[in-house]
């Protein structure tokens, strides 16, 4: 759909003369052609293409990995999973004074109590859009307005609304001042700066429509959508987006001079494009599964370099909890015992990948080892569980209600995805002899992210993997205020529809409680009402598998949501690489169709 209108409007300006003017007066100039570039190109295989390019919103992590190139966060947790910062000089603490708790009159605290803080950051010096103009504070102040507007779609609009005020005290300092104190008041990881001179008045024509009106989705090429080491060359809707070095990057220069994001979701066509040359590299973000990878390492180990980073990526299945039938937790518990998950990790991934017992990985030093619920496998309380919530066996084995409607559930996935696809068959096996039929409903991921999660269109269960940054309070996922709907812009990702009165308490007190102790205790007790309420059932956590071509170096996986991209300019080519005369199959930058 944004694609469609993006053509359409791209057709029309080429047609009125009017138009072309406009275009350039707001968009920061027409998209340029495909040029030749100094440096070698890098094609990178990932599994998804992104939904839309519009940075605050949407979560798909296809975007996050493409826009990595092309901006950076004000911070970011780095490969050692400590918060840094990438767009700010210095990362603002109450121990340097560039934090400080405020008292602020109690209409204006966001829990009514008169406590707020007041964080001050100053933006790179030398930060500039591609077009020239420098990121400043107009940039930052813009910024707020749009997240906190009710009908801008900003999918995390929680955040920018928690900020009461933005001070302005020159065009690269400002303060936030918050509405609450909070022990990650300094974690902007979400707040994305955006381009006022461009999309102001964009925005203000129609803040409802400023999802379909973006510069991002009208002119995706414009140079001035972007301040990071690339700038969005080209886009092939669904196929490819290509990128090259951003002439007005004020960091450490990359070293390739145009970068390739092909979008193959089949994972094994994606394989098959890496060993054929098509593709030098497959992101450990979206590519091959870890039983995929691990028999490409044994063939082909002496071509690759192969990274493993196990990390907070969660592999779940959502439940429609509006669904007549998954609204009854005894259901949702049922399909947990009937599942023998440890079967599955074993099989499919050589035990590498753990069980989830929840949503908070081992590896996060928030997770409850004890006084939470785990569900192992056992059919026999299954069973009892269905019968108890009114679905009786009939002879054949397919459970039945008192009107005699089958207990038949819809499962969708990424189409294209193999291991999921193994997964779904597995699951819906597994759940046939606790008599639960499985109807299978995959779709592209563009699709099922773009329409059926954000809009809530989905039926039944859908399984995707959530990727979280570590201490990652699920605010947005879990809290009743976070459902997305037409009156909130569709904002928030809460895709079951979960409203729980304690989960809401659980994360309001979690997110402003700064003694360590008492906030262990009050993530032992969000993970123990996840166990027993089961918004959504916990599958398993996946490792990355990085699979790069031997002469790249300075890749880091990081094993969370901020990816490798944030640090491109890291990147270096080894021994063996283009520069030293053998190719590997990259590009040489020499222009036509990469």
């Amino acid at each position: 759909m944004i694609n469609r209108v993006w053509t359409a409007f791209r057709r029309a300006a080429g047609l009125v003369a009017v138009g072309v003017c406009l275009w350039a007066l707001v968009a920061g100039g027409p998209a340029r052609a495909v040029e030749p570039v100094e440096g070698p190109t890098l094609t990178i295989g990932i599994t998804q293409f992104p939904g839309n390019f519009h940075p605050a919103i949407d979560a798909m992590m296809a975007k996050k990995y493409i826009l990595s190139l092309t901006r950076r966060p004000l911070t970011a947790y780095d490969a050692d999973w400590h918060l840094v910062c990438l767009l700010c000089e210095e990362l603002p603490t109450l121990e340097n004074g560039g934090a400080r708790l405020e008292d602020i009159p109690p209409e204006e605290s966001g829990l009514g109590d008169g406590k707020g803080m007041a964080v001050t950051y100053t933006l790179k010096a030398g930060a500039r859009w591609g077009d020239g103009i420098p990121v400043s504070t107009r940039d930052v102040v813009f910024a707020w307005q749009v997240g906190r507007h009710p009908d801008s779609g900003i999918t995390n609009g929680e955040l920018y609304r928690r900020i009461r005020a933005v001070e302005v005290h020159d065009g690269r300092t400002f303060t936030l001042h918050l509405d609450r104190v909070s022990f990650k008041y300094n974690a902007l990881n979400d707040f994305k700066v955006l381009p006022a001179h461009i999309e102001r008045v964009r925005f203000e024509a129609d803040p409802a429509r400023y999802r379909t009106l973006s510069a991002y989705e009208r002119t995706t090429e414009a140079p001035g959508l972007y301040f990071g080491p690339y700038r969005v060359e080209r886009v092939t809707p669904g196929v490819s987006v290509s990128l090259v070095r951003n002439e007005t990057w004020w960091g450490k220069p990359p070293v390739f001079g145009r970068i390739v994001v092909k979008a193959i979701e089949n994972t094994s066509a994606l394989e098959a494009n890496l060993l054929s040359g098509s593709i030098d590299m497959i992101a450990g973000e979206l590519g091959l599964t870890i039983d995929q990878a691990l028999a490409l390492e044994r063939r082909h180990g002496d071509r690759f370099q192969f990274l493993y980073r196990p990390g907070l990526v969660y592999e779940h299945l959502d439940a429609r909890l509006d669904d007549p039938i998954l609204r009854d937790v005894r259901v949702r518990q049922a399909l947990m015992y009937g599942l023998d998950r440890e079967l599955i990790t074993g099989q499919l991934f050589e035990g590498r990948q753990p069980v989830a017992h929840g949503p908070v990985s081992p590896l996060d030093p928030m997770y409850a080892a004890e006084g939470v619920p785990h569900y192992q496998y056992d059919p026999a309380r299954a069973k009892v569980l269905l019968e108890d919530a009114g679905w009786h066996a009939d002879p054949s084995g397919v459970r039945r209600n008192a009107d005699g409607e089958p207990l038949r559930l819809t499962l969708a996935t990424t189409a294209g995805n193999r291991i999921r696809e193994l997964v779904q068959q597995v699951l819906q096996s597994q759940w046939r002899t606790i008599g639960v039929e499985v109807r299978i409903d995959n779709q592209p991921p563009r699709v099922l992210f773009g329409q059926g999660l954000s809009r809530r269109t989905f039926q039944g269960l859908a399984l995707f993997a959530w990727i979280s940054s570590p201490d990652n309070v699920p605010r947005t996922t879990l809290h009743s205020a976070m459902i997305p709907s037409a009156d909130n812009g569709w904002a928030g990702q809460n895709y079951t529809g979960f409203a729980n009165p304690e989960m809401d308490r659980l994360i309001d007190a979690l997110e402003v409680e700064l003694d360590p102790a008492a906030r262990a205790a009050l993530w032992r007790d969000l993970q123990a009402l996840y166990a027993e309420r089961l918004p959504a059932l916990p599958l398993y956590f996946r490792a990355n598998t990085h699979v790069l071509p031997r002469w790249l170096e300075g890749v880091r996986p990081t094993g969370h949501q901020d990816p490798t991209t944030l640090w491109v300019e890291d990147w270096r080519i080894g021994p063996g690489g283009p520069l030293d005369g053998s190719g590997g199959g990259l590009l040489d930058g020499s222009g036509g169709d990469p």
